[in-house]
């Protein structure tokens, strides 16, 4: 089959590999019907997830139709419709049963395009398929339910459900990237009294408030946190999420929250980021890190399928998977093109992938 394969940093290639192969009796092997890129295939191959090894096929995300399964799967059937998450979890060691999916003790978490091949293929092997693959309802697209793959779990969970947002909370979210726009649409669920988007991008600002924000500033014109304050009454954000992963995005984070605010980071780290605890000790603010877990899709699946969250809006930018090239040019450039997510499914020619 074909696949999209890592060669270190900086470098890529759409290229014949082997067809996966179930290894373990809890194994399921999908064939992917459509998939997307991530901004941490981007970190990836910036070199920025030293963990990744060459050779490695990249991609976490997917919908596709079960091909084969293991001697102990139970939930899934060849030619059912699932969603591949980006974190697989065995379901029974500590960290799992807590509901921590992306902790697995078991091989799990984030493990796709990560530790084994991923999604960006013909094919591919999911591992714990019992508690790792989420059946698609009939009558929701490829396109919307992708979107529950890991943007949507990601926005909501390391964002809105770990930096507490409540009822008429100011929440501020600095990037208004895919995940940033999540944490947007997600946050509007609790009903905050403002959302403030921050980005570089005017594009992206326009987008946030198709998403849900209610102010925008771009910090190359405007100071955030003067804004902030003027919106606050001087005290800030109850709730500052992170959403780009940078050193300069997380300390602005901190800046834009209020004594005793939370401040949830969802954004990829390659660098160092500088936490100014001689100005920071005495102001009673929580800090969260995380990777998401994904115990969140089934919650979200819900929402989507009754309509009362439009996931496919996310989809700007659609390729078949022979256009890799093509799709990782325009969303890596997403500045200029106006990229959110980009879809790319299968070709007639995969069919013999």
């Amino acid at each position: 089959m074909r696949a999209l394969v890592y060669h270190g940093p900086g470098r890529k290639a759409w290229e014949e590999v082997p067809e996966p192969e179930i290894t373990d009796e809890g194994d399921v092997i999908v064939r992917v019907d459509a998939t997307t890129i991530c901004g941490t295939d981007l970190h990836i191959l910036k070199g920025d997830v030293p963990g990744v090894s060459p050779g490695t096929v990249l991609g976490h995300e997917a919908v596709g139709t079960v091909d084969e399964v293991g001697d102990s799967v139970r939930r899934v059937a060849p030619g059912d419709r699932v969603l591949v998450s980006c974190i697989s979890g065995c379901g029974s060691c500590q960290f799992c049963r807590e509901g921590r999916y992306g902790q697995c003790l078991e091989g799990g978490g984030w493990v796709l395009g990560h530790a084994i091949d991923g999604t960006q293929a013909g094919y591919v092997r999911v591992p714990y398929a019992d508690t790792s693959l989420y059946r698609v309802p009939d009558g929701v697209s490829d396109e919307a339910v992708l979107m529950l793959a890991d943007i949507l779990p990601t926005g909501y969970e390391v964002g809105v459900l770990a930096g507490g947002v409540r009822p008429g909370d100011v929440v501020a979210v600095v990037g208004a990237g895919p995940v940033g726009l999540a944490a947007i649409t997600t946050a509007r669920l609790f009903s905050p009294s403002h959302i403030v988007a921050v980005d570089l991008s005017d594009g992206r600002l326009e987008a946030a408030r198709a998403f849900g924000a209610d102010v925008t500033v771009n910090d190359s014109r405007e100071d955030p946190v003067a804004v902030i304050r003027k919106l606050t009454g001087r005290l800030g954000a109850d709730v500052a999420i992170e959403a780009v992963g940078t050193p300069e995005t997380f300390e602005m984070a901190i800046r834009l929250a209020r004594p005793g605010g939370r401040i949830a980071n969802i954004g990829v780290h390659g660098r160092p980021a500088t936490l100014h605890l001689e100005e920071q000790w005495a102001r009673d603010i929580t800090i969260t890190t995380g990777l998401v877990d994904a115990s969140s899709t089934p919650t979200l699946m819900r929402l989507v399928t009754t309509g009362q969250l439009d996931a496919a809006r996310f989809v700007t930018h659609r390729f078949t998977m022979d256009d890799f090239d093509k799709a990782y040019e325009i969303f890596g450039n997403a500045a200029t093109t106006a990229a959110l997510k980009v879809v790319l499914t299968r070709s007639e020619a995969g069919d013999d992938w």
